[in-house]
Parts: C-alpha cells; structure tokens; sequence
C-alpha cells in the first residue's frame, strides 16, 4: 500500500518527466536537467544522477529511433564521438568531484551561451573544427560529472547550421552514445541503491516515453527562428538554475 506522500511524489515524478521528455524532444536536452534534482532532493546528488540515467537512456532510444532517418552521421562520427569519450571519463570520476562547482561552473556558461544566441553571436562569430570538438568532449564530461550534458552540447550544435529536426535527431544520437557508456558505470557503481528506487524510475521511465511522443508533435511544427529561441530561452533557464544550486 502506498502512502499517501509518496504518491504525491509519484505523482510529482510523472508529471515531470512528461514535461522533461517534451522538452528534450524539442530542444534535445532537458530530462537530466529537469528530474535530477529532484530525486537528488530526496536520496541524494549520486544516486540521483545514476538513477536518472536509466529513463534518460529509454527516451533517448525512443527518440533516437524514430527520429533516426535525420541523423547527420558526419557530426556524430566526430561530436558525437568526443562525447562519448567525455561521458566515460567523467562517469568514472562522477562520486569524486564536488557538483557544486561543477554545476556553478556549468551554470555559467549556459548563461553565456544563452545571451549570446539571443543576441545572435553564432551567425556572427562561428564555432568552427577544434572548437566543436572541444565542446562536445566537455559536454559529454559533464554529462559522466553531473547527469548534465544537454545543454552545453545544445550550444555547440547550434553552431552547425541544422534544421530544427535533423539537430534534435543528431543530438539524440550523440546523447545516446554518452548513456551507451556512462549508464552500466552508473549502475555497477550505485549498486543495489538503484533496487529500492524501482517504483519511482518505473514511473519516470514511462512518463519521459509519454512525453517524448508528445514533444515531436510540438517540434515538427516549429520554424527554425522560433527554434533556437526556444533553445536559448531554455538554456538560459537552466543556468539560472544551476548558478543558483551550485552557490548554495
């Protein structure tokens, strides 16, 4: 029988992660950012960022899958790539690094990078080679560090020109890689941690596939102006907030 708390906080779950696999199918990132913190509010930062990656991994294949056909496979074999390889290393050190700085440092540049795609700086001053690739190895280490990835990885991808599906769609293969390898860490780490949060990653793994299939509905009807508004409002939103958990 469950209490009447917890199914508030079930409830709670399921109506985020609904809005976080939305998000993410528009924008590309968002179920980390939205359901971490708060699991982490009640069993802690490390489990939570294990525990997130498991319904972050099941919509992210869904979305990978049906999305599949506009995946720019020349941005993965190189971005993508690199960020697979930042998401193995920082999944490995994830318990050994303080998120607080992390996130305050994280934090700041999603503020920057926000204000600099309001203002248009990308079709100003291009992110072009090295620089890509150097962008996409830190966003794929946050995302091992943190259980935070998307949205530094949005915000070098916003630099590559693609329209809004076929950006998705790319930053979908490219996340997939990262749980690819960061998630059996994940899981052999946290142990049987994970085995007593089953009732509350069952309801979150199927309200982030609900709103995944909800959230392709919003992006295919986007124009790409209003798309990387969204994006930026949204990258904005989330620097905020991590500027503000990480002074804490």
């Amino acid at each position: 029988m469950i209490g009447s708390w917890a199914l508030i906080f079930l409830l709670g779950v399921f109506a985020l992660a609904v809005l976080s696999g939305s998000t993410a199918a528009v924008a590309g990132f968002g179920i980390g950012s939205l359901l971490t913190p708060l699991l982490a509010a009640s069993f802690g930062t490390a489990t939570a960022v294990a525990a997130v990656a498991i319904p972050h991994a099941a919509a992210t294949a869904l979305r990978c899958w049906r999305l599949r056909s506009n995946i720019d496979w020349t941005v993965v074999r190189s971005f993508g790539l690199l960020s697979a390889a930042g998401g193995l290393i920082g999944a490995l050190l994830y318990t050994r690094f303080s998120n607080a700085a992390l996130t305050l440092i994280l934090g700041l540049l999603l503020l920057s990078t926000a204000v600099a795609t309001i203002v248009d700086l990308p079709s100003r001053l291009r992110v072009r080679g090295a620089v890509i690739g150097v962008l996409g190895l830190l966003s794929g280490l946050f995302g091992g560090l943190a259980g935070n990835q998307g949205g530094l990885r949005a915000a070098a991808m916003l630099s590559l020109s693609l329209s809004p599906v076929r950006y998705v769609a790319t930053a979908t293969a490219t996340a997939m890689m990262v749980d690819l390898v960061r998630t059996p860490i994940y899981v052999w780490q946290a142990g049987g941690v994970l085995q007593s949060l089953i009732e509350p990653l069952s309801v979150a793994t199927v309200g982030v596939l609900i709103g995944t299939v909800l959230g392709e509905r919003i992006l295919l009807g986007l124009s790409i102006r209003q798309f990387r508004y969204a994006i930026s409002v949204l990258i904005g939103m989330l620097g905020v907030w991590l500027v503000v958990q990480g002074s804490k």
